[in-house]
């Protein structure tokens, strides 16, 4: 930043962090080493970029690639060394200033939508800007007291997550980067074999007053808790993700043609920017009429037994009111995850598969009915991100984290398979406007627990 200011507040402060730490019994040793693997797996996620790849920003909602290696790199310098380090200064002035994201507290920042007009520094510097501070932290947290370290070890865990966010984003906008490209580049990985949906199940949960938000004993964000009580109807969730082929009969109906299915907003979309089907599929215009979707793996024909992806809430409204379903709530959501057995076993397809892209349902977990709980797609509810009951933002800059963002959203669940291991669970409360599509989304349909006609 402009001027050499540091964070109003200091977060070795108890209770003025947004998260509640996790179980793991850090020392010097793990923590360097998780440290070291959370960085590593962001450059591995970068490496088969070029230069030219991690500097092009396709859209607003799209930061490039060396921009987000360089802000999660800014968090730790920032919440990490700048009061810590004895004798510190910033690696360089003007990166507090290009690589704050939305922090007011900390200072000024680059606007958002502009991240694309900076060619330098370039995508070599930032890793130097790695570098150096990942020495620094290093050297830090090995030179701290067990007093110290304790009191700085749950903000660098909260860095390690905040990393993973930022790698999922890496994904999401580099896809759409690509996307671009007549080119039609491939990032990685090889499309599936074409296969067809299987039948959806229904899973029916009995529902009452339920608890829902993080139970503590494991690393959480602020926006989990506290955890509250809240009371549920009767009710019963699709086994699986909304395919690709299903939405192809949407489309086929006139899906996007009916006003009738559609909140107002939503038509508004549809008819202002020309909607007619999910993000990445492109107009069949070839002569046997095949719809095509960009993955990060090239363009290929939409493949009928994949779970559909990059809808906005708009659209998965819409489908489900044309299937004469709806869309849970996150606290339906959670619920029936908890009873299915599956709330501490997280399974499915991340980023650790390296498919970067939805896979066809598998069977449940033994024991267990839902399928494609955590992976493939994150799957919008009918909730609007707000806070729960008794929330408090914690003070300060960090505590800009979750809290100011509580408005004008509404929440998924599950993670996706851009989403990295480690980072999903069943508590986890994702957010995006009503509107967006670029991210990874997808649908699971719920009706109230009466039989009753499945989806199309």
């Amino acid at each position: 930043m402009s001027t050499q200011t540091t964070p109003e507040h200091h977060l070795e402060e108890a209770g003025h962090a947004p998260y509640s730490p996790g179980t793991t019994e850090w020392d010097a040793s793990s923590l360097t080493e998780r440290y070291a693997e959370v960085r590593g797996f962001t450059e591995q996620l970068a490496s088969p970029l070029s230069p030219e790849d991690q500097t092009v920003q396709s859209m607003p909602d799209v930061s490039p690639t060396k921009w987000h290696r360089a802000h999660v790199t800014w968090f730790f310098e920032t919440f990490v060394l700048a009061e810590n380090e004895p004798g510190f200064a910033p690696f360089q002035d003007q990166y507090w200033f290009l690589f704050n994201s939305y922090y007011e507290a900390v200072g000024p920042r680059y606007a958002r939508p502009d991240r694309g007009l900076i060619t330098r520094p370039g995508a070599h510097d930032v890793g130097h800007y790695r570098g150096n501070v990942d020495t620094r932290v290093g050297e830090l947290v090995a030179t701290l007291d067990e007093r110290r370290l304790n009191g700085l070890t749950p903000t660098i865990e909260l860095g390690f997550h905040h990393e993973q966010q930022h790698q999922e984003l890496l994904l999401m906008d580099i896809k759409h980067v690509l996307s671009r490209n007549p080119l039609q580049p491939v990032y990685a990985g090889a499309p599936l074999d074409r296969c067809e949906p299987d039948d959806v199940g229904w899973v029916d949960v009995t529902g009452g007053l339920v608890e829902i938000g993080h139970r503590g004993g494991g690393f959480s964000f602020d926006n989990e808790l506290p955890r509250h009580q809240t009371w549920l109807e009767p009710y019963r969730l699709a086994d699986r993700l909304v395919t690709n082929g299903e939405w192809l009969e949407f489309v086929a109906d006139g899906g996007y043609e009916r006003a009738d299915l559609w909140l107002s907003d939503g038509w508004n979309l549809v008819k202002e920017e020309g909607w007619q089907a999910p993000f990445y599929w492109h107009s069949p215009g070839n002569a046997d009429g095949v719809w095509l979707e960009h993955t990060l793996h090239g363009t290929w024909p939409v493949n009928p037994g994949l779970p559909v992806s990059h809808v906005s809430f708009y659209e998965a409204d819409a489908f489900a009111t044309w299937a004469g379903k709806r869309l849970p709530t996150e606290a339906e959501w959670e619920h029936a995850v908890v009873e299915d057995g599956q709330a501490d076993r997280v399974v499915g397809n991340l980023a650790d598969r390296e498919t970067f892209h939805p896979r066809p349902a598998s069977p449940a977990p033994v024991g267990s009915r839902l399928r494609q709980v955590y992976g493939d797609c994150w799957e919008w509810t009918q909730s609007a991100y707000h806070p729960y009951p008794g929330f408090q933002a914690p003070a300060g800059a960090i505590g800009e984290y979750n809290g100011k963002f509580m408005s004008n959203q509404m929440v998924l669940r599950g993670g996706c398979a851009l989403t990295p291991p480690g980072h999903a669970r069943a508590t986890y409360r994702n957010f995006f406007p009503h509107r967006s599509r670029w991210a990874l989304t997808g649908v699971r349909l719920a009706d109230g627990g009466v039989p009753g006609q499945v989806a199309r």
